[in-house]
């Protein structure tokens, strides 16, 4: 055995390569963060998920319990919000792939 393949072997290293993507989800997997790290994708993905007038009156977001609570400074907007919520859950599977939040709750 070669001295690359040992030292591999002894570093529990793969000796195969991997895309920096590959290798930070590896890491974010290890160490139990991804969910953390998807969540926080998500609320700093508003305004371009959801577009600038949405993002006009939005005034904070943040997720808590696996739920995206969103506070509006537009009572209209958040009647209109508040009916859309399975295509909004559903631009948010589309875009991360998984579901992140089984809810949005409008404040």
């Amino acid at each position: 055995m070669s001295y690359q393949r040992w030292n591999r072997a002894q570093s529990g290293r793969r000796a195969e390569t991997s895309t920096v993507g590959e290798a930070m989800r590896e890491l974010l997997d290890t160490y139990k963060l991804r969910a953390k790290y998807d969540q926080t994708q998500l609320v700093n993905s508003w305004e371009r998920l959801m577009g600038a007038p949405i993002a006009k009156r939005t005034d904070k977001v943040f997720i808590k319990d696996r739920k995206l609570y969103v506070k509006l400074s537009s009572a209209a907007l958040k009647q209109e919000l508040n009916m859309s919520k399975s295509k909004i859950l559903s631009i948010f599977l589309r875009e991360f792939g998984e579901v992140i939040v089984e809810d949005v709750v409008f404040l």
